[in-house]
This record gives structure tokens, sequence and C-alpha cells, in this order.
């Protein structure tokens, strides 16, 4: 497991019982670096949709667990969030409430000369999932796919 996964895991272990006590859900996780700058991120949701308010409330009381437990050895932002329209497909439970939907997906080399693809998410296990394009299925490997998300046309 890379260094950031534990921080990942360890922070989804301090937070869930943060969001439980709000009725919330987390969506995602990440820790990452952004130019000089390592970004602690927690993607949390409600049915409704979350806001500033709840971002905060949540940030206040991890915040207080992050400097308690400190266990994060680099220097970083800590930031809670709303996943957003565009919010990727990572989990089973992402992806259940996506079927029937159009996705966006991406893939980290081409397929067919493609690498981008839109289409109807018909079904989804754990490793792979499919769509629908045109009315021919297509399955992707969940570990080739560098993205896939809800396919919006604004």
């Amino acid at each position: 497991m890379s260094l950031r996964e534990k921080y990942e895991k360890k922070t989804e272990e301090l937070i869930l019982p943060i969001l439980l006590d709000f009725g919330f859900e987390l969506v995602d996780i990440e820790f990452v670096k952004e130019g000089q700058d390592f970004f602690l991120r927690a993607y949390i949701d409600k049915p409704g949709g979350i806001t500033i308010d709840d971002c905060v409330d949540v940030s206040r009381k991890m915040n207080d667990l992050l400097d308690e437990h400190d266990f994060i050895k680099e220097k970083y932002i800590f930031e809670v969030s709303s996943p957003g329209l565009d919010r990727p497909l990572k989990k089973d439970k992402d992806f259940k409430r996506s079927l029937g939907k159009n996705v966006e997906v991406r893939t980290f080399k081409k397929i067919n000369g493609e690498k981008e693809f839109e289409g109807e998410l018909v079904s989804f296990d754990d490793k792979t999932f499919t769509i629908s394009i045109n009315n021919e299925e297509m399955t992707f490997t969940k570990k080739d796919v560098s993205l896939v998300r809800l396919a919006f046309d604004f």
C-alpha cells in the first residue's frame, strides 16, 4: 500500500463516524499534489445536495481529529467538498445509482483508435462495466479506465 493510500484509508476511518452523525455519505477521499502543495480532500454528499455550511461543519470536526492523530508527514491543505455534478463513478454504489444513465468513459490506452466513449451504463460488477453505444454493448475493465462519470449535455 502506497503512502497516499495509507493517508486516504486513515482519513476515511476518521471521517466516517463524523459523517454518520450528520447523515452524510462519503463519496471519496484523495491525497494529491497540485503544484507545490499537497491537498487532502473529502468529497461528501447527502440527498438534496451538500451545502457550504455542511462542509464547514464536517471540516471543523475533522480538523480536530487530523491534528490529534497527526499521521500525515507532509504539509497539506484539508478540504471538504461536494463531489459536484461531474463526480466520477468509483464505488459500486456510484455505478448502481447510475444504471440506465449516460456516462462518459476515458481510457488510459486507445481502444479501436479512441480513448473517449459515451453511452448508457447497462451493467457492472467488481472488475468491469458495460455501456451501450448505439445499441452495441462495450465492456470496459475498470483498471483500464482513467475516468467514468455521468455525461451531461450543456
